[in-house]
């Protein structure tokens, strides 16, 4: 699904910054990755690329057999829009709109009509536990009903790929345990989702962890045999 080969990218933000150092990585429809590292390691400008939120500049990234190099804004925003789920640390709601009308805004860039994306934005908040919910506000809601929201407005276009950037990072544990088993039982329906985490026990949840440090993947580590073990209520494995 994601052929990323020899990806580099430099900030010139003053004195060049050589953030990604030649990443080749390769995602699987189907997979559930976390890449973990600490600040500064360039995970989330690797997370960012993926979700051609940023360029780069060298290298070969493709999506589902596409190119994604040296795409025009229109063509970026519409792949954004179609193909990818995005979860962000700070929820990124829109304070002035209530669930729905947060939930449902993708299906707006698309064209879709207010009636039928409002129905839908409705089912997707009911599959998440919020249905009395969608006409709040977000200043009206906790951390994690705010990520369960975000969480719907990632999944309403059907995307092929979840991307979530720190999703526990705002939260308490018990909260983030409940958005990590949202995370694993969309995975468990064939969604593919890459976590960016600096938490270990949020990426011992992913069937491979991703290690990056300095702009470089060191490792990729096999999880399937140890995800299962209890998500401690400090977010680190027991």
């Amino acid at each position: 699904m994601i052929h990323l080969k020899d990806i580099n990218k430099t900030y010139h933000n003053g004195a060049p910054l050589h953030v990604l150092k030649g990443i080749d990585l390769d995602i699987e429809e189907g997979d559930f990755v976390s890449i973990m590292g600490s600040s500064g390691s360039g995970k989330s400008t690797l997370l960012n690329i993926l979700g051609i939120l940023d360029t780069f500049d060298s290298g070969v990234y493709t999506l589902n057999g596409v190119s994604m190099n040296n795409l025009s804004e229109n063509k970026a925003a519409k792949y954004r829009n179609e193909k990818i789920g995005f979860i962000f640390q700070s929820f990124n709601l829109i304070n002035f709109k209530n669930a729905v009308e947060n939930v449902a805004l993708p299906l707006f860039y698309q064209g879709v009509g207010r009636k039928k994306r409002n129905q839908l934005a409705l089912a997707y908040l009911e599959k998440l536990g919020l249905k009395d919910w969608a006409h709040h506000m977000p200043n009206e809601m906790s951390g994690g009903q705010k990520q369960r929201v975000a969480i719907a407005r990632a999944l309403i276009t059907n995307p092929d790929i979840i991307l979530a950037d720190e999703p526990t990072g705002a939260l308490d544990s018990q909260t983030s345990k409940e958005v990590m088993q949202i995370l694993k039982d969309l995975h468990g329906e064939g969604m593919t989702i890459v976590v960016v985490t600096h938490e270990t026990g949020v990426a011992t949840q992913a069937d491979k962890i991703v290690h990056i440090k300095d702009g470089l993947i060191e490792t990729i580590e096999d999880n399937t045999t140890k995800k299962n073990t209890p998500f401690g209520m400090d977010g680190y494995m027991k």
